[in-house]
């Protein structure tokens, strides 16, 4: 099956940078935003094998890669707390 690893790691590491946002909503709709918002700005990075997965993982080793991800996923809870799309 075919698929976005970096789906992955966009789920993975978004608590991470959550937690230094104290204040934004965490609700279901507004972090569904942030993962779309980051991961239309960041390449994707398809897999079919597990072969193909544990090289996707070996790149997340990689500073620069970490960087990316932090930063997209930063920029989006930027718009996504500036402009919330759920029913207060």
């Amino acid at each position: 099956m075919i698929r976005n690893y970096m789906e992955y790691i966009v789920e993975e590491n978004l608590p991470l940078v959550l937690d230094k946002y104290p204040g934004i909503c965490k609700c279901e709709k507004c972090t569904d935003d942030i993962k779309a918002i980051a991961l239309n700005n960041l390449k994707p990075l398809y897999v079919v094998t597990e072969k193909g997965t544990i090289y996707s993982r070996l790149n997340e080793l990689n500073q620069q890669f970490k960087t990316d991800i932090i930063s997209k996923l930063t920029q989006a809870i930027e718009v996504v707390s500036k402009n919330p799309k759920h029913n207060l």
